[in-house]
């Protein structure tokens, strides 16, 4: 969804944060009193009024500010104050080292600037809160959605939404660009691991409950892509914006049996309770999905969706039409309520106002976008609470509960590979743990963790997750209770009776994952694989390898010389802790395959595979 717009953040950090308080918690100084301008028969005009009754009352001008979400870096406050627009969204990075209540203070400096515009109509703040309030400090970063596959607990993917949705009420930012509900069917493609599975009922199951637990909190949930996202085919990928892809924003071509499947996750989320939903920037059969109104409509008229239909970042300007009015034209007409336009939401709502005056937009499609988005802002109580000073989140913000059940779910969610005689450490052991992965909390996490790539701690010049353990750290703390000894000196491994190998992928996310090779020694992985697996291999010695990657990795040409091998994935900061209590033996591996496991790239699409999804190798 993202493009970096680094030195354009900086300055709205600092434009924004120059006129913020100090804290933004229930007893903060932060100021939420209405400017004179709102005052004047500001929002209290909309009290007792119906949606409709709201929408008959704003010009063209006003609705069609209504339908524009731009990004942070390029919207102020003051902006806010003379068009209202409808949304704004983050970008991750805009600001150093946030708090929640940095957020807070941010959310409602905004709303401050919506309130006093001529329609005082409230804004909502959007953010991809998609494992956890992952871009603000002191967050717990939660397993990505391919571990909680892997763990396939509904009851627990329920407590884990309420604990986001909470960590997300304290920072304001209402509207989640979560859960992902793509079926991936490839593992070449790069946002492999922002899915559950490549089946739909899991995929459903689980979404379903995350999305209850959100919703339980009061969050306004969007769930994505709609549809088919992880059907696109290797080779379709979308060259735009000087970006060739391989696989991402491809092109869809399903079956009816695998449409139907992704159609009833929607079912399912629609009958949740769910209020956006985000429009795929891929295809099907050559038609972009943000243009397509047979299944628009259908989410609207066949599955009784009564929320707001939005569009990804920047995705219309890579439609059919042959400019970005066309483009706009034809996706509202298809559809879509809202627009999500980065850097040209304003040219979009000018257009929105040409096409109406035009007729190429009826006034009732306009009325019926904005009525949509005007009745999410008042069911999350925006019109009610606006500066949400009445919100109370059930959890403080970073819970202990939540490091108990991110903890939890990671150690779920790890499947066994091969299950040999050393599996756990035992007592009087000399552990040699080597590998790229071993030391980096960064690499834990992956993508969308801070920044939209996520980053190694090695890259970074310093710990990602300054307060998280890496595998060594938890392995070390573990060592003094358990009374085994940690060594990392290379040249007193003849000294070891087991090696701890941590391997990986780097940290990627979207387009940047696509890749014509899975191996772990291949494009994407950590630097040091290679050398690490040699090293290994060389010495002799009983080798427990843990694989921490976003997919599933080829690792057919070394597994033989490895006693036993575990799939962590990608789970999150408490990863060092849940791998330790499984080495340890305080916890089991319980995961099982999210997805089938391919020996080589040949064999995806062929119907065979290494090991089916399912699988687990203590349970084989």
């Amino acid at each position: 969804m993202k493009y970096r717009k680094i030195a354009a953040m900086t300055l709205a950090f600092s434009l924004v944060f120059a006129s913020c308080g100090s804290t933004a918690s229930e007893n903060s100084s932060v100021s939420t009193s209405v400017s004179k301008e709102a005052a004047k028969g500001g929002i209290e005009r909309y009290e007792g009024k119906t949606a409709e009754e709201i929408v008959a009352s704003l010009t063209t001008e006003q609705k069609a500010a209504q339908m524009v979400e731009g990004a942070f870096y390029n919207v102020s406050p003051e902006d806010m104050k003379t068009y209202d627009y409808g949304s704004v969204l983050s970008n991750f990075s805009e600001l150093p080292n946030p708090s929640a209540d940095d957020w807070m203070n941010t959310v409602r400096e905004y709303q401050e600037g919506a309130l006093s515009s001529e329609a005082a109509i409230p804004y909502i703040y959007g953010q991809d809160s998609v494992h956890g309030v992952n871009y603000a400090s002191g967050c717990v970063i939660f397993p990505h959605n391919i571990n909680m596959g892997a763990a396939n607990d509904p009851e627990l993917m329920k407590k884990y939404g309420s604990l986001v949705g909470s960590d997300i009420v304290h920072t304001g930012m209402l509207m989640n660009f979560s859960p992902c509900v793509d079926a991936a069917q490839d593992p070449r493609w790069g946002r492999t691991y922002e899915c559950y599975s490549d089946d739909n009922e899991m995929v459903k199951n689980l979404s379903v409950a995350y999305a209850e637990g959100l919703l339980s909190e009061g969050v306004v949930v969007c769930a994505k892509h709609f549809f088919g996202g992880g059907y696109t085919k290797y080779g379709t990928g979308e060259n735009s914006d000087m970006t060739e892809r391989l696989i991402d924003r491809g092109d869809a071509q399903m079956s009816k049996e695998e449409i139907d499947g992704q159609l009833s996750v929607y079912d399912g989320l629609v009958k949740a309770g769910v209020q956006v939903i985000m429009v795929s920037h891929s295809s099907l059969e050559g038609t972009k999905m943000h243009e397509n109104a047979k299944y628009i409509s259908y989410l609207k008229d066949d599955l009784g969706f009564d929320g707001f239909v939005l569009s990804d970042w920047d995705s219309i300007e890579n439609c059919s039409g042959a400019d970005l009015k066309e483009n706009v034209i034809l996706c509202v007409n298809a559809g879509i309520d809202m627009l999500m336009e980065a850097d040209n939401f304003e040219e979009c709502r000018g257009y929105l106002v040409e096409a109406v005056e035009e007729e190429a937009i009826s006034r009732e499609r306009l009325d019926d976008a904005v009525t949509r988005i005007i009745k999410v802002k008042m069911d999350a109580g925006l019109f009610k609470d606006p500066y949400l000073k009445e919100v109370k989140p059930t959890y403080e913000y970073g819970s202990e509960e939540s490091h108990k059940v991110a903890r939890e779910l990671a150690e779920k969610s790890f499947v066994p590979l091969k299950a040999g005689e050393h599996m756990t450490i035992e007592k009087g052991m000399k552990v040699y743990v080597s590998g790229p992965a071993a030391d980096d909390t960064g690499v834990l996490c992956g993508g969308w963790t801070y920044l939209w790539q996520g980053e190694t701690d090695a890259n970074n010049g310093e710990r990602v997750l300054p307060d998280s353990p890496s595998i060594l750290d938890a392995l070390k703390a573990s060592a003094k209770e358990k009374d085994f000894e940690i060594i990392t000196d290379p040249k007193k491994i003849d000294e070891c009776d087991l090696i701890v190998l941590c391997v990986g992928e780097r940290p990627y996310a979207e387009w940047n994952g696509d890749t014509k090779d899975l191996s772990i020694v291949g494009e994407l992985a950590l630097e040091g694989n290679k050398k690490a697996i040699k090293e290994a291999a060389k010495s002799g010695k009983p080798t427990l390898t843990l694989i921490v990657a976003g997919r599933n990795v080829i690792v057919d040409d070394y597994l033989k010389d490895w006693d036993s091998c575990i799939m962590c994935y990608l789970p999150g900061s408490e990863g060092g802790n849940a791998i330790a209590d499984v080495l340890t033996g305080d916890a089991s591996p319980e995961g099982k395959l999210p997805m089938p496991y391919y020996s080589s790239v040949k064999q995806i699409g062929t119907g065979k595979c290494w090991h089916e999804a399912g699988w687990s190798a203590t349970e084989a």
